[in-house]
């Protein structure tokens, strides 16, 4: 039997990080019966939250003292260096004991020093990244990668229940970061991959509506880019996940395979596509790299 496990009625849980991912997983977790409060960088992005009748904390050391488990969701290693490691960040008020879930999508590296640095403090640390984006958030059918000691993860699985549909112990710490890299780097090329066939439909005369209405009803394509399609066919590119976010991973990634030694061409590609297609697109959909790859002829 797992002991201390954590609960609705007893674990007070703090979350950092309130954009497009972090303002939705909060959002679920108070609709799931959580005591949930956040907390984020940028007030302004607060605003719209307070109707939801949660405590957005003023600073972030209110958040730190105030949680048994923190949960962060942020958008790049310097945004997690700030908030963890920077002067008031998390580890200048965590309290021994308490549980930290690092959501974000960082480099290994850095994902290392964060769990030494929690464990300095007498504090457990999961790095839990996420594998879906915000249709799958809202529905709670997310994919959540771990990494960290197994005793943490089975204590933290009623919050994992509330906001994924399945969740994997992936190793000891940066587990779970280096998985959804391997992960991430199939997102991205076969997104720039869908770019291409549909460019290739369009120069050979092929009816776009009809292409991109059958190609998703193929055996090609995965089940996490049918939605990607009805939004190329109506220019919608508001972000799901967005292009900017997509050409960084795809930046961490290729900074792995270096310090690894893997050779991926392909990767390599769709990294140097990405960011040529930032310019005027990067806060758009990474589906948006459509419209890039059209506009190469």
């Amino acid at each position: 039997m797992i002991e201390n496990v954590y609960d609705k009625q007893n674990t007070k849980l703090g979350f950092m990080g309130l954009g497009l991912m972090g303002s939705r997983f909060l959002r679920r977790l108070n609709a799931e019966g959580w005591i949930v409060r956040g907390w984020n960088r940028s007030r302004a992005a607060t605003l719209p939250l307070k109707k939801y009748g949660f405590t957005i904390d003023d600073t972030l050391g209110d958040l730190v003292r105030g949680s048994d488990v923190l949960l962060s969701s942020l958008a790049n290693d310097e945004a997690v260096r700030a908030t963890y490691l920077g002067e008031g960040g998390v580890f200048a008020h965590v309290l021994p004991g308490t549980t930290i879930l690092e959501m974000s999508t960082i480099s290994p590296d850095l994902s290392a020093h964060l769990h030494q640095e929690a464990q300095k403090r007498g504090a457990d640390m999961i790095d839990l990244p996420v594998s879906g984006s915000t249709p799958a958030v809202d529905a709670g059918t997310v994919t959540l990668f771990a990494g960290g000691e197994p005793e943490t993860f089975d204590r933290c699985i009623p919050i994992f229940e509330s906001i994924a549909r399945q969740w994997h112990l992936m190793g000891p710490a940066t587990a779970g970061v280096r998985m959804k890299l391997v992960a991430n780097l199939l997102l991205g090329v076969n997104m720039e991959a869908i770019a291409e066939a549909v460019s290739l439909g369009e120069h050979l005369g092929l009816n776009l509506d009809l292409l991109l209405d059958v190609l998703p009803r193929t055996a090609v394509i995965a089940p996490a880019f049918l939605g990607k399609f009805p939004k190329i066919k109506a220019g919608d590119y508001s972000p799901q996940f967005p292009l900017y976010l997509m050409s960084k991973d795809l930046n961490l990634v290729d900074n792995a395979a270096n310090r690894s030694g893997a050779v991926l061409p392909a990767t390599s590609a769709t990294k140097r596509i990405f960011e040529d297609a930032l310019a005027g697109k990067g806060e758009l959909d990474l589906s948006a790299v459509t419209t890039y790859v059209q506009a190469l002829a």
